[in-house]
């Protein structure tokens, strides 16, 4: 079984002892989002485990133990985006913080995301052009991966304070094909996440970097190729503050749990049911 750690919330950010608890412990609970009475049991042992996929905006306070995984195979996911604290309220300094987190996680374990795009006043495509070729430029030599898509509208997130200006899907296309020959420049090739933009098509969790033949997730959209995974991670659960995020309902935020809790979100009441997963 891949994991995903996680597509609702930072784990390597924000819960990082939490997940090496989990690690140590051999397992990890997980409450099903849509009925919270399911909770499934996910065992984190190496012959359980076909490999980690982390998605994050800052690796930094995962690092200094990432050698408790020697034992498992795993890759990051790993967002860098050209927005300030207007958009990304607590993501700390990228060029003197997450960058450099990035650089030391290698280049076969670490794929940039650029991800999700989007135009407004403050953040313009010229803008755009700058802030990638500037990435790029740092992040050469340290992965040749890149990912990149355009910001999605959901029900529980209010993006009209960035005041958005809507783009063509002929104006996506050719910033997109910008972008990519900028990244060739520097020995990265681009891809696209669940959109037709003339880019190769990314399989964000692929089990192939794994070498593990999965089929492909059912429940994602249409255009991803993802492989089935299971997610770890729980909604309203991030405090990275940003504006464009799905995975605070509303804005809402639990308060953390703690470092020994045996599942992100909310602690058993002894009336669910557990089933194990792997």
């Amino acid at each position: 079984m891949i994991v995903s750690a996680s597509r609702r919330t930072d784990i390597p950010a924000l819960f990082s002892e939490w997940f090496y608890n989990r690690v140590g412990k051999g397992f990890v609970l997980l409450r099903n989002p849509y009925n919270p009475l399911q909770v499934g049991r996910v065992s984190l042992t190496p012959d359980k485990v076909d490999g980690f996929v982390f998605w994050t905006k800052n690796a930094a306070p995962m690092l200094n133990r990432i050698h408790e995984l020697d034992a498992f195979k795993y890759y990051f996911q790993y967002t860098i985006t050209p927005y300030g604290r207007d958009v990304e309220k607590n993501i700390p300094d990228k060029h003197e913080v997450v960058i450099p987190a990035f650089k030391r996680i290698g280049a076969d374990k670490a794929i940039w995301r650029y991800d999700p795009v989007f135009l407004n006043d403050r953040y313009t495509w010229d803008y755009h052009i700058r802030a990638f070729t500037k990435i790029a430029e740092e992040l050469e030599g340290y992965t040749s991966k890149a990912v990149m898509s355009f910001v999605d509208s959901y029900r529980t997130v209010d993006l009209r304070p960035l005041n958005i200006q809507p783009l063509t899907t002929e104006q996506q296309t050719e910033l997109a094909q910008q972008l990519s020959e900028i990244a060739a420049q520097h020995g990265i090739v681009l891809s696209s996440c669940a959109e037709e933009l003339g880019l190769p098509h990314s399989s964000c969790v692929d089990g192939k970097m794994f070498g593990v033949d999965k089929p492909k997730d059912r429940n994602q959209r249409g255009l991803c190729q993802c492989v089935e995974s299971v997610d770890i991670g729980a909604y309203s659960t991030c405090r990275n503050g940003c504006a464009y995020c799905y995975a605070n309902h509303y804005g809402y935020v639990q308060d953390p749990p703690d470092a020994d809790c045996d599942l992100l979100g909310p602690p058993l009441n002894g009336n669910e049911k557990i089933k194990q997963r792997n």
